[in-house]
């Protein structure tokens, strides 16, 4: 039987915190400037974007300890058990000098206002730890989850820059300090469950898969939550009570990547950026789309198994995953079972997932030598920004015929949605231009987009019709991609 802890337990900058209670819905964000009074981290939109309120938080990964820029507003509390949050007050002592991203950034200009300085400074402290000497593209995606309103980037790249000029990353604190503060993390990290509070305040935090499974069939109507990226949401704008909240991101065996049997296995609780690296090494057709997942906040939070299991259907992953013909691995107590991914969406709001069942891990089969891929996101912002709609594309062509096609969307249905009129308008077909013109057709038999404050009906039909053109343009002898993504 698993062990429970009813205690809360990580470190705030240099102090160590033990919680008793906590509210589910708690934000870091309000935690800081209102619980603890440190009012450094701002709020600008409390739903992630705008990336005022980021914080540095280190966390154990496969036994090294990692810092990672996340934003405090929609992270809550009850997910900080055995982490290191580092907030904007840490940098620097009081009446002491400045710390050499802060610095930096006064002598560069970079800051006016000052209302989304602090955000900046921890996303640069953040990549300049990993990177010395960070290119301005670096800089560029570093910051793709931090909005200026005053000085534009020019400065702020500028500082970025030229941090090592005013110090070097091995006497920073955090680095100097990582064994330090790696043992006091391990020493919190005892592998038994946490449970605190009651009611909708209930916070629960597996220790493992087994135990989740075991918490999560005794408590069906808990909300799972990972990244926070979507539920913290639920909160800050639509004031939703989410107790018991069930934190899986930090179960271990939700953690692996692997290639097994031909297919790339990822586990429901892996980041995008954890996943970064395999996923654009196995499909570097999705290396540009993937850095468009939101900002680096977002990308170090989220995960994809709950993009997945969320059922949005304007969910980046779900279309270039559907393209690729993945499933996933659903699990109800000792139960598993294995869902094509395409088949997991129902309904808007509704996928095939019992009460007290869960997704443990992604399944992607490796593309075939000779068949085609592509993804592309549509948005009004090229960075940090919600799809308008999301195209992926699967073709194999064999003496001059489609032999095979897949084509799926995202924000043109109430679900993600493979178009399967036009994929039956071009099989058999020469891939030719007159085929693809001869297939939009079709489009109006598999989809009736709406029109939001995203796009209309019209320009997602539009979009997604143009679409499908480039995909044929860039596998009918060009060389290169069109044009870069564009918002």
């Amino acid at each position: 039987m698993t062990e429970i802890r009813s205690q809360l337990r990580f470190i705030l900058n240099d102090q160590d915190v033990v919680l008793d209670e906590i509210s589910a819905t708690r934000t870091l964000l309000d935690y800081l400037r209102l619980d603890r009074r440190m009012t450094g981290s701002k709020e600008g939109c409390a739903e992630g974007d705008c990336g005022a309120c980021s914080v540095l938080v280190g966390r154990l990964r496969g036994g090294e300890l990692k810092y990672e820029a996340i934003n405090g507003c929609i992270t809550f509390v009850g997910s900080l058990d055995a982490k290191h949050v580092v907030t904007v007050e840490h940098l620097s002592a009081a009446n002491g000098p400045l710390h050499p991203v802060q610095q930096a950034m006064v002598d560069h200009h970079g800051s006016q206002c000052g209302f989304c300085t602090p955000g900046i400074v921890m996303s640069l402290y953040g990549i300049w730890m990993e990177n010395a000497d960070p290119s301005v593209n670096d800089i560029e995606v570093a910051l793709q989850g931090n909005l200026c309103r005053c000085t534009g980037y020019s400065p702020i790249i500028k500082a970025g820059r030229s941090i090592s000029a005013y110090g070097t990353v091995v006497a920073d604190p955090l680095v100097v300090e990582r064994q330090t503060i790696k043992a006091r993390l391990q020493a919190l990290k005892d592998g038994k469950r946490v449970e605190l509070g009651q009611g909708k305040d209930r916070v629960i935090i597996p220790a493992s898969a087994d135990d989740l499974a075991e918490v999560y069939e005794a408590n069906p109507t808990g909300t799972l939550v990972a990244g926070a990226t979507d539920v913290g949401l639920w909160v800050t704008k639509f004031m939703r009570d989410i107790g018991p909240m069930i934190y899986i991101a930090d179960v271990p065996d939700l953690h692996g990547i692997a290639e097994i049997d031909g297919a790339l296995r990822i586990g429901a609780a892996v980041t995008y950026t954890e996943a970064q690296a395999a996923i654009t090494s196995s499909f570097p057709q999705l290396a540009e789309f993937w850095s468009r997942i939101g900002g680096q906040q977002v990308r170090n939070a989220g995960t994809i198994g709950a993009n997945i299991a969320n059922g949005s259907p304007i969910g980046d992953t779900p279309p270039p995953l559907m393209a690729l013909g993945a499933s996933i691995v659903l699990r109800k107590g000792d139960a598993r079972r294995e869902v094509k991914l395409e088949d997991f969406f129902i309904a808007y709001g509704k996928q095939d997932r019992q009460p007290g069942e869960f997704v443990e891990s992604v399944i992607i089969p490796t593309l075939p030598d000779g068949e085609q891929f592509a993804a592309y996101k549509i948005s009004k912002r090229k960075d940090e920004d919600i799809s308008s709609v999301c195209a992926s594309f699967r073709v194999k062509v064999e003496v001059g015929k489609v032999a095979s096609v897949i084509v799926a969307y995202g924000g043109m249905a109430a679900t993600p949605k493979r178009a399967k009129a036009v994929e039956a308008a071009l099989v058999g077909k020469p891939w030719t231009s007159a085929t693809v013109e001869a297939a939009l057709a079709a489009y109006a038999e598999d989809y009736q987009p709406l029109t939001d404050m995203r796009a209309s009906a019209e320009y997602r039909m539009l979009a997604a019709q143009n679409l499908l053109r480039r995909f044929f343009l860039e596998t009918a002898g060009n060389a290169e991609r069109l044009t870069r993504e564009v918002a």
